[in-house]
Order: C-alpha cells, then structure tokens, then sequence
C-alpha cells in the first residue's frame, strides 16, 4: 500500500474532541454487551451453584413474605381487595426487583473496582449486569406468580401482555437510582448504609400490602411523588385487575423512569473516571 493512501485512510484520535461521556458509555456498553451477558450468566451460576433449592432460592423469599403479609393483613383489609396474596405477591415481586437490583448495582461496583483499575471496562458495566441478573429472578419470580394465581382462582387474562412495559420502566428506574447512589457511595461510604433505611421507608409508602384508597385524601396527594407507587400500580393492573394500566399511572412512571435514568446515567458517566478509583 502506498504512502498517499495509507495517510487518507488513518485515523486520528483527537482527546480534546471526545463525545459526551453520556453518549460515550452508552456506545461503550454496547460494545461490550457480550461481556455484560457474560456477567450475569455468572451471576446466576454462582448464586444456585451447589443450591438444594436452586432457582427456588428466588421464588422462596417472596412466597415467604407474601405467606406472611397475607396471614397478618389479610383480616384488616379482607373486604377491601378481594384475593389478597395475588394483590400482594404482584406489587412485592416488583419492588424486590428494584430494590435488590439498585442495591445490587452499588455492591457490583465495589467488587469490580479493583479490576476495573487493570483492564478497561465501560464503568457501567457492572450496574448492567446487576440489571440483567435482577430481570431474570423477576422472569421466576413471574412463574411464581402465575402459579399462584392459578391456585387462588384469579384468571391470567391477555392484559398481562402489558407488563414488559411497566418492567421497562422499573427497570430504568432502578438502573438510575443504582447509578446515581453508587456516585454518591464512591464519595461517602455511608450511602450504602443509609440506602438500605431509605428503601425501607420507602416499602412502606408504597401501596404493596394495602390499597392506596385506605389513605387520607392529603396523603395519597403526597405519595403520588413516590415513582414506586406509579410503578407497582401499572405493574398490578395487568395481573390484579385484568386491564391495561390507565394513561395517567402509565405516564407518571415514564416520566420518573426517565427522569431516574437520565439523573442517574448523566451524574455517573460524568464521575465515572473518578469512580474508580475513589472505591
């Protein structure tokens, strides 16, 4: 090859002219989207390796607390929703999901620091994984669900064909917040510990174990600010009540998924370097 068209054909690499670190890891995640699956083959492996139970380790502890949620509120609101531990194993499959998954994606970061510090790896890729290994135990913990549905005597009716919307949307939301509070835990190690009590107020201000109408008017006002009560209440319509969820629930939890994720991705990408080596 000549000389002329070696130089018309090379690539210059220009520092000063990078895109937006936003866009940047994006392009990157994709490239490594083979690594990410990877990860969370991994994951999954490692968690049900040498497990008497298996894949049952996921569905047990929602079956569990559902059993123990149905046996101590069924009595206080039995005559407000009928067919209880279906109301209640639908709105708590969901928030497990996000609230194991944005803890999760700060615990994957951890772990990853130190390797990420000899090899190049997109910074998210940890928290993407997590997301990955956190949407297959929701697939179980779904099966799970049909089951008891089935056993209860609730119909799986074609309106359940919505719920990838609503596990979109959950998902975005928990990718966000895992990204946003896994910044914030690179400069104060205490969010993770404060993290943990923040879901747990936020479990209880969410409508999982009673209706939001059991609420003061001034109250369910204020809750309407909580992105998990849109969340939960477009991921239980579909099963729950057999409808698509309505327009305004719908659109309230696309526009907190999107909000979360784009906060969440922006504040990380933009300390990503950093990150690192702050862990």
């Amino acid at each position: 090859m000549d000389a002329p068209h070696m130089a018309s054909t090379a690539c210059t690499y220009d520092s000063e002219n990078r895109p937006p670190a936003f866009f940047a890891e994006m392009a990157e995640a994709w490239r490594y989207r083979a690594l990410i699956r990877q990860l969370v083959e991994r994951d999954i492996k490692v968690r049900y390796k040498r497990s008497i139970l298996g894949i049952g380790w996921t569905l047990l502890n929602p079956l569990l607390m559902m059993a123990v949620l149905t046996i101590a509120f069924s009595q206080l609101f039995k005559f407000q929703i009928p067919f209880y531990p279906v109301y209640v194993f639908s709105g708590l499959i969901l928030w497990l999901f996000f609230s194991q998954t944005s803890a999760a994606a700060m615990s994957q970061l951890i772990w990853g620091s130190h390797l990420m510090t000899r090899i190049y790896l997109p910074r998210t890729t940890f928290a993407l994984s997590a997301l990955g290994s956190g949407l297959v135990n929701l697939l179980f913990s779904l099966a799970a669900l049909i089951v008891v549905m089935l056993i209860t005597g609730v119909p799986v009716r074609p309106a359940m064909l919505w719920l990838p919307l609503p596990i979109l949307l959950a998902a975005m939301t928990a990718l966000g917040t895992g990204l946003f509070f896994s910044t914030l835990a690179s400069w104060f190690t205490d969010v993770v510990d404060m993290y943990q009590i923040l879901l747990s107020a936020l479990y209880f201000l969410t409508p999982i174990i009673y209706p939001l109408s059991v609420l003061s008017e001034d109250l369910q006002w204020a809750l309407r600010f909580n992105p998990m009560v849109h969340l939960v209440e477009a991921f239980r319509a579909p099963i729950y009540e057999g409808r698509p969820p309505d327009a305004a629930t719908l659109g309230l939890a696309s526009l907190f998924a999107v909000v979360s994720l784009v906060i969440g991705w922006s504040v990380f990408t933009s300390r990503a370097d950093d990150i690192v080596y702050r862990l």
